[in-house]
């Protein structure tokens, strides 16, 4: 079995008559909204979709900007990215950022008509003039042409991703501006040769986030969870389509 993947998952599990809050993370809210079947099989019975391997090359790009934008942080200045694009905010001193941005533990909310305890990390925080908190979030890619908007059906994970994270900071009694940044990392690929370095362009991209749906889709997992019966798959998903195709063929 692959180290990245266990197909009879025991822990973790949901159970309807727990008295024990149950973790829910940003990540499993966008997989109920990709495929409520999906998503009940992960969190009840313990079957997760395979996952891709870790993109190492995008962590450490994470990494490095989180090291650039915290010498800003310490000395209270604009990163040169925020000059360039006129944005009136330096990098945020907020006390909880260090536990906001751990992975498993995030920005927490607990939601108490559901017993959820609804997580994300995010990657980081500006504050600007007026005090409100600015959700950032780090991408790594490699295109042909220049990001400068999120105009793509994939791009509409990142919105719902950045929208959850408004919405847990602001749940936390925090100040938070509607207005996020995307900070787009894009590799070059017309150098004339690598020798041993790879250069980005780097893209400011603002999204106004709208968090109204979160409340709903939280209530609406969760009577999911309670169902007895698995839901219906999404006619889009592709991993349950490549389950019924197989289905099919195999007796």
């Amino acid at each position: 079995m692959s180290k990245y993947y266990n197909s009879q998952r025991k822990r973790g599990l949901y159970e309807p008559n727990s008295k024990e809050p149950f973790k829910l993370s940003r990540s499993k809210i966008d997989l109920f909204l990709e495929c409520p079947r999906c998503f009940y099989v992960d969190r009840k019975l313990g079957i997760g979709r395979p996952p891709g391997f870790p993109f190492t090359l995008n962590s450490a790009v994470d990494k490095l900007l989180k090291q650039e934008f915290d010498i800003h942080r310490a000395n209270n200045t604009k990163h040169p990215l925020m000059e360039k694009y006129g944005i009136d905010a330096v990098p945020s001193q907020n006390k909880n950022l260090e536990k906001w941005r751990t992975n498993f533990t995030g920005v927490q909310y607990f939601h108490e008509s559901t017993n959820l305890l609804i997580t994300g990390a995010i990657d980081d925080l500006w504050e600007n003039a007026e005090g409100e908190l600015i959700v950032v979030d780090y991408k790594a890619t490699s295109k042909n042409e220049e990001i400068t908007e999120l105009d793509q059906e994939w791009h509409e994970g990142y919105k719902r991703q950045m929208e959850i994270y408004q919405w847990l900071i602001r749940k936390n009694n925090f100040k938070v501006s509607d207005t996020g940044y995307f900070v787009y990392c894009n590799g070059k690929t017309d150098k004339e040769a690598f020798d041993g370095k790879l250069e980005f362009d780097i893209t400011m991209i603002l999204y106004k986030g709208n968090d109204s749906w979160v409340e709903k889709t939280i209530i609406d997992a969760h009577k999911c969870l309670n169902n007895e019966q698995i839901p219906e798959a999404n006619s889009e998903c592709d991993y349950c389509n490549y389950v019924k195709a197989v289905n099919t063929k195999v007796r």
